[in-house]
């Protein structure tokens, strides 16, 4: 089950950072050019929105019942923030991915209750790019890009 689940988190990676992606083009081309904000562009961030809960979904599941890493790290937390790894697994990741979801949320939020289509997209575009940089710092690249079963 183990192996599932982190596949499945693996390949939701991906829907996370295309989703991240068309919301960023949205946003910023909506902002820089000036354009109205459609009921697309509120469908993108929350399609973005909902992915990201998806993944800490299953992230979550991996950390608190499934991950060898995890359980590993939180039977003896001394030990783990000594070690590099385990300290992303056990702290890190978990940290910076929260703090992204947290950043998304609030971008889709403000974005919506903002009163003008260039606020919308504005507001779209900063929080957007603030939790892509927090996706990209928090991303365990030393893992297989690809997903394995």
């Amino acid at each position: 089950m183990y192996t599932f689940i982190l596949a499945v988190h693996n390949i939701m990676r991906w829907i996370v950072i295309v989703l991240a992606i068309i919301a960023l083009v949205r946003a910023y081309w909506g902002w820089f050019g000036k354009r109205e904000w459609s009921l697309t562009d509120r469908k993108v961030g929350m399609y973005f929105s909902i992915s990201m809960d998806v993944q800490l979904l299953l992230g979550l599941i991996l950390y608190f019942g499934l991950s060898p890493i995890t359980r590993a790290a939180i039977q003896n937390i001394g030990a783990a923030m000594a070690e590099a790894g385990l300290r992303f697994f056990a702290l890190e990741h978990l940290f910076v991915m929260l703090l992204a979801v947290i950043v998304v949320h609030i971008g889709t939020a403000l974005s919506r209750k903002a009163d003008d289509s260039m606020a919308k997209h504005r507001r779209a575009a900063i929080w957007f790019t603030l939790a892509v940089l927090l996706i990209l710092v928090g991303m365990p690249w030393s893992r297989s890009l690809i997903p394995i079963f």
